[in-house]
């Protein structure tokens, strides 16, 4: 990074000090550059617990990289230093990126970047281009999602930095260390993952890593034009605080035919529906989950009513569990084809769509786990469910299961 390089990729296996080191990274640019520096982790709370309150294996705290001598305010709660130069470090988790809108950071890290929602990148990317700032990814590879794409780009432009290391390149960690990990019941597409930093390793608690692969190989990840002929619906997972996100499909045949995927943040239904008026789809039904029938404070009206005001009739997908409905997406998906295009950010989540993991038990939970993939996740979801009686309205509207969790 002294020597003029404004982006780079770091793929270290894990536990081979990548965050400490770059850490360390942001402190000497903070100090060579007054500016705004921000540290990104998946969620806020990944941050919180990584960095703002971790430390290294001899109980050193990363945050103390940042002497004392040096600070003008520490802001536990927002998670910031700001510096007697005027210089702000900031950790902030990328599940709130709308957090920092209207902000102009000069210098940015992107930690666990291959679990991050990859629109972050887009949204900071122009801002660093406008001010010559720079951006560097550290990660461990989660398959060949998003962090496999930008490594392949990175390795291949001379303007960008790359490198990926092994404990074989590193020794930090010993062979009999991964043995003894081996021996005692450790996956070996995990220790492939993370010991050898492999892209080829299956997503460990990946709901639809199979199905996608079939896809790939199948070639049905392809440009899927829209059929002017024919009606396309519409699924959708409808957020509050969080995303909304919409499917859109045609039925062509035995096959599904998915042309479009769009989603969004902190817009009401209106905004909605007016993407649906500029797509210009000629528009057979829209479906929404059991939840749109909940009255909202304000108004005293329930979504689907005040969808209806601006003529979007919704549909109820049936009300079921969401391991039958995980069972359903998995039956579906083979008569899918994807639009490579327009539904990447969809085949993102899909990809990254996983179980919870328990920290104490190391082992994954029976339940999702709630992150960014979340929202495009559920609506496929709701998708796969309503499709078999997507011809026949009547049978959508089911009463609300109270023990639906």
């Amino acid at each position: 990074m002294d020597n003029g390089f404004k982006r780079a990729v770091s793929i270290w296996h894990r536990r081979a000090g990548k965050d400490k080191t770059l850490m360390n990274l942001i402190v000497k640019k903070m100090m060579e550059r007054k500016g705004v520096y921000y540290y990104f982790f998946p969620t806020y709370q990944q941050g919180k617990k990584i960095l703002w309150n971790g430390m290294d294996r001899e109980g050193f705290e990363f945050t103390s990289h940042i002497p004392e001598e040096i600070r003008k305010r520490t802001d536990n709660t927002e998670m910031l230093i700001e510096l007697k130069n005027g210089s702000l470090f900031q950790v902030i988790g990328t599940d709130k990126i709308d957090s920092i809108v209207g902000t102009n950071p000069i210098g940015c890290v992107f930690s666990e970047y291959s679990l991050q929602n990859p629109k972050a990148w887009d949204f900071i990317r122009p801002i660093l281009a406008e001010n010559g700032g720079w951006a560097v990814f550290n990660y461990t590879p989660r398959g060949k999602n998003h962090g496999y794409t930008l490594y392949n780009m990175a390795k291949d432009n001379e303007k960008w930095f790359c490198e990926l290391l092994t404990i074989d390149d590193t020794k930090a960690i010993s062979t009999d260390v991964v043995e003894e990990e081996r021996e005692s019941g450790m996956d070996e597409d995990m220790i492939q993952q993370e010991f050898y930093c492999s892209f080829q390793a299956a997503i460990q608690g990946s709901y639809y890593s199979k199905p996608i692969k079939r896809a790939e190989e199948e070639n049905r990840i392809t440009s899927v034009p829209y059929e002017r002929n024919l009606p396309v619906s519409t699924w959708w997972d409808l957020g509050v605080g969080d995303s909304t996100s919409i499917w859109f499909t045609q039925d062509i045949g035995n096959e599904i035919h998915i042309i479009d995927y769009y989603e969004n943040e902190g817009e009401g239904l209106p905004f909605y529906a007016n993407i649906l008026q500029k797509k210009q789809y000629n528009y057979k039904q829209h479906n929404a989950p059991h939840d749109i029938q909940v009255r909202e404070l304000g108004s005293g009206l329930s979504r689907i009513e005040t969808a209806k005001t601006l003529g979007i009739n919704f549909n109820i997908v049936k009300n079921i569990s969401i391991d039958d409905g995980v069972n359903a997406v998995r039956l579906i998906f083979d008569k899918c084809w994807f639009d490579k295009d327009k539904c990447k950010q969809g085949m993102r989540c899909l990809t990254e769509y996983h179980k919870e993991y328990d920290e104490n038990r190391h082992e994954y939970k029976n339940k999702p786990f709630h992150d960014w993939s979340s929202h495009g996740s559920d609506a496929f979801r709701y998708f796969a469910v309503g499709h078999n009686l997507a011809n026949q309205p009547q049978q959508l509207t089911k009463s609300v299961d109270r023990n639906y969790k």
